[in-house]
């Protein structure tokens, strides 16, 4: 099980390790006390078809907050993510004879601190399906983070805030007024480029350029399409250009949803590098089982 904030997904695996169900619930974390997620996880396995007597459950994610479920202690990085079955802890299920294991994630003391939750099986799943990946990976998404790695070795790992900055400037800040209508338009395009040819050009004035998403509306009558563009293209630029002096000449492994991943790609491709998507789900589940078998 991959346990988010707002969501979880489910697998049912067999004894090949092949997938024989999947399930979803809108049942996170962020909507769960701790008394409640021993009901949510024997809704999901009836859903998956899995006898609550007969199936062991590994968890990644948010599960193991210390808002969540049950804290997962982190592992402190550097750390080989081969070790992650080992830091696993495990809630009791009352009713239920589920074997229940959840995974930590990994934090950074050093260099700049930081956290991780989920993200770090995802890592030792793209371990598992590149074997012998050395560099940077780029993970797309509200908290985006980018990871230098070394085989199954988190080296070290920042975090850019680019997706809730997006929200929170859409739905709370002044570019609000400018971003009141389709989003989705034909101009959002357009303003892709311009802003993250902004954002890669100069990415130290990004506050001064944020203001420009209001003041094309006002001036030059920029829909909110175009807005929309511009911003999630300043963003992204920045978010880049931040670590532009990682990226080396291989393609960046590029872990997240298939659109947000283009868009990276796309930015990457602008700033004379290159990007490589890789399946979300794919990389999960090679965690999860690479995970398990570690622990055997």
């Amino acid at each position: 099980m991959d346990w988010g904030t707002s969501n979880l997904r489910a697998w049912a695996v067999d004894q090949n390790g092949d997938v024989a169900s999947s399930a979803t619930s809108d049942r996170g974390m962020g909507k769960l006390s701790p008394g409640k997620f021993p009901d949510a996880l024997d809704a999901v396995a009836a859903e998956l078809g899995v006898e609550s007597s007969a199936a062991d459950v590994l968890i990644c994610g948010m599960a193991g907050a210390r808002q969540g479920w049950l804290e997962a202690p982190y592992l402190d990085a550097p750390t080989d993510l081969r070790g992650l079955a080992a830091g696993a802890v495990h809630p009791p299920m009352p009713n239920s004879g589920l074997r229940v294991s959840i995974l930590p994630g990994v934090c950074q003391r050093q260099g700049g601190e930081n956290v991780m939750r989920g993200e770090e099986t995802q890592l030792l799943g793209l371990a598992s399906l590149m074997p012998g990946y050395d560099g940077l990976v780029c993970m797309p998404g509200t908290h985006s983070k980018w990871v230098l790695l070394h085989g199954t070795r988190i080296e070290h790992f920042s975090t850019a805030m680019t997706g809730e900055m997006f929200e929170l400037l859409k739905t709370h800040s002044v570019l609000r007024h400018s971003l009141n209508g389709p989003l989705d338009g034909p101009a959002r395009d357009d303003g892709f480029s311009a802003g993250a040819e902004d954002g890669l050009s100069k990415p130290a004035d990004l506050l001064g350029q944020l203001f420009r998403v209001r003041a094309a509306s006002l001036l030059s009558g920029h829909g909110p399409d175009w807005c929309a563009g511009y911003l999630s293209g300043l963003l992204i630029g920045t978010e880049i250009a931040a670590n532009r002096n990682q990226i080396g000449t291989d393609a960046v492994p590029l872990i997240g949803s298939a659109g947000l991943a283009r868009l990276y790609e796309r930015v990457l491709n602008m700033a004379g590098a290159k990007g490589q998507p890789v399946d979300a789900t794919d990389v999960v589940l090679a965690g999860l089982k690479a995970a398990r078998a570690a622990a055997n």
